[in-house]
């Protein structure tokens, strides 16, 4: 199997802790954007960790650059103005900037595509959102907007709640409707790495989800 340098934000997060240990497992090498790097207590010799801030033009071109790969599970920080469209500009640029065009990023449920014919209870789930988180909610669809605007080759993966557990179980992937009410994280980050060389969804958005064993 090929290795690959890839450039990972959000990589201390809840999900992104097990797409991390996911790709070190495979032998790719990473270059983390951290905020606090001196929380960050993981010694890998493939893990390289850059300062910095996803919001900031000049971090992100540091971060990417050399890389082959972008991959985010990027968060919400607590009590911050919504991050997914700022952050989604200066990766695309980062990305045009460099060179580089595969990009694999994860996004809730409430995005909406063309393709879509959700169910009821996810279009209930989207219409909670907007009613309850209703900044983070709309930027999340403009990262979306911002990406289909784009000439990258992008995989925007949309996620019910995530199960943090190493446990795996039936998966499935669709680009019309969510399923499953769950994802484990581990899940998440197998389909994550799997995805680096499959080109089924380029510039596409499935949603992916477990099914009720």
């Amino acid at each position: 199997m090929n290795t690959y340098k890839i450039a990972v934000i959000g990589g201390t997060g809840k999900s992104g802790q097990y797409l991390v240990q996911n790709l070190l497992k495979k032998g790719h090498s990473l270059r983390l954007l951290l905020r606090h790097p001196e929380n960050f207590i993981l010694q890998n010799s493939l893990v390289e960790v850059v300062k910095g801030d996803v919001r900031d033009k000049t971090d992100v071109r540091s971060l990417i650059e050399g890389t082959d790969i972008v991959m985010s599970t990027l968060g919400q920080p607590k009590g911050e103005k919504s991050i997914f469209s700022d952050a989604a500009k200066n990766i695309i640029s980062a990305m045009n900037h460099h060179g580089i065009s595969r990009y694999i990023v994860t996004t809730g449920l409430s995005v909406n595509t063309l393709s879509d014919q959700k169910n009821e209870k996810v279009k209930m789930a989207t219409d909670w959102m907007y009613q309850n988180y209703p900044e983070t909610t709309a930027d999340k669809q403009k990262e979306y907007e911002l990406l289909m605007e784009s000439s990258l080759d992008w995989t925007l993966v949309r996620l019910p709640l995530i199960h943090l557990t190493e446990e795996s179980f039936t998966t499935e992937a669709s680009l019309t409707d969510c399923q499953g009410e769950n994802i484990s994280a581990s899940d998440l980050a197998a389909f994550l790495v799997s995805q680096i060389n499959n080109a089924e969804y380029l510039r596409k958005s499935p949603f992916l989800y477990n099914l009720k064993e």
